[in-house]
């Protein structure tokens, strides 16, 4: 107890601006009632799931927390989370439907703290000396693919400052790449529902990468550098593709998720006068985007699930955590704001009606299945393999991982 209040934990990982913001709602939480003191435990993000995995074994989780997307389902079928179906009445405001994680019994067992999207980012300022016409905003006009080809051929330059197809154009010396698409494995999975495919069947019960939609967006991707020289050879695995691409000035488009706004973009608009726009994403014959959203679980080794409960529901009103919307870190969930007019953006819009639950909302492993792709797919950005040949060959260690039913060293990705 705390001052006569019972004292609960929460776990979460983040940037340093981000933890402070985390922390600054639990103390706002804590000043309204006299029931509840939540102590805010930061623990980094690289280290996150393997730390929590130590205090699970040694019965000391936290009451409640943030969660890695990739881990819920596993967590659940472990018997480590709470069923939180009871957090909201009937007929109450609560998450959209596609931001709640459920078991395989179709319990809930997790709502996202936040709807993150993928768009299309652009330099305003690169588009202008190109003389080409900002991408659109709204799915109703997002570009083809051909049209994004298109106008990322003319946002190309080499040193001399020719564009691809042009006589003399010299693809080793590129100044300027017109486009950058980011090649995270589990955000390459919009390319493939894109393209009428999936890494999945739609029940998630079945891998379906290897079937031709699938391999035919992944080569895609990989030809914007090996073929079609309008973008540089894939950021990688990490998170920082805006910050390397748009923020540096090295590449006139890229996609990336919302989060990007507040954790890059809305900096280098501050300091470095960055003249960013928001856009949807192409689509190849599907328009389509993810969305996903760290959640906040109740864990079941926890004393106080009630009260656990009680913080995450205060927890989830966008009022409360106004300051992470506003600066564009994350986007509500409530379904009460996608009917409000006054957020009815272009990319709210598309969130509603464009936008399909990442994967690890209704399939397990998929953190074992990412990490493996990820490193299959190395070659194929490079252009030693295709992505058939590689696919071909590693479908059954693919569908291995997403049975559980992991390759030695598969997990030590993130």
């Amino acid at each position: 107890m705390s001052n006569g209040k019972v004292e609960i934990t929460y776990s979460n990982w983040g940037t340093h601006d981000e933890a402070a913001a985390i922390q600054k709602t639990a103390d706002k939480f804590n000043s309204e009632q006299d029931k509840i003191e939540v102590k805010v435990i930061a623990i980094p993000r690289d280290f996150y799931i393997e730390e929590l995995d130590t205090l699970a074994a040694e019965g000391r989780m936290p009451d409640c927390g943030i969660m890695a997307e990739s881990a819920v389902l596993e967590y659940a079928a472990r018997g480590l989370l709470t069923d939180v179906s009871d957090m909201y009445a009937e007929g109450e405001d609560k998450p959209l439907d596609s931001l709640v994680f459920r078991d395989k019994n179709g319990k809930t067992i997790a709502y996202s703290t936040a709807n993150e999207i993928l768009l299309l980012f652009y330099n305003r300022d690169l588009f202008d000396r190109a003389g080409v016409a900002y991408p659109p905003a709204t799915a109703e006009n997002a570009w083809t693919w051909d049209e994004f080809m298109a106008a990322a051929r003319k946002l190309t330059l080499d040193a001399d400052g020719r564009r691809p197809g042009e006589p003399s154009f010299d693809p080793s010396r590129i100044m300027q790449y017109g486009a950058m698409v980011e090649t995270l494995t589990w955000q390459l999975e919009v390319w493939a529902l894109s393209n009428g495919g999936g890494f999945y069947s739609a029940d998630g019960s079945r891998v379906v990468i290897d079937k031709a939609p699938a391999v035919e967006a992944i080569q895609k991707i990989a030809d914007l550098h090996l073929i079609e020289n309008v973008a540089p050879l894939s950021a990688g695995m990490g998170y920082d593709g805006i910050e390397r691409s748009i923020c540096g000035g090295a590449v006139a488009m890229a996609t990336g998720g919302t989060w990007n706004v507040g954790t890059y973009l809305a900096d280098a608009k501050k300091k470095k006068k960055l003249n960013y726009g928001v856009a949807v994403l192409p689509y190849m014959k599907e328009k389509v985007t993810l969305c996903t959203g760290g959640p906040n679980v109740v864990f079941s080794q926890s004393g106080h699930q009630d009260e656990a409960k009680e913080f995450l529901k205060w927890y989830a009103r966008e009022e409360n955590i106004w300051y992470l919307v506003e600066t564009g870190i994350w986007m509500p969930t409530l379904s009460s704001y996608y009917a409000d007019e006054s957020f009815s953006s272009a990319v709210m819009d598309y969130a509603v009606k464009s936008a399909k639950p990442t994967s690890w909302y209704y399939v397990n492993n998929t953190l074992d299945f990412n990490n493996l792709l990820g490193s299959m797919l190395g070659e194929v950005w490079t252009g030693d393999k295709t992505a058939q040949d590689v696919i071909t060959a590693n479908i059954g260690a693919l569908r291995k991982a997403h049975e559980g039913n992991q390759e030695p060293g598969m997990r030590s990705g993130k």
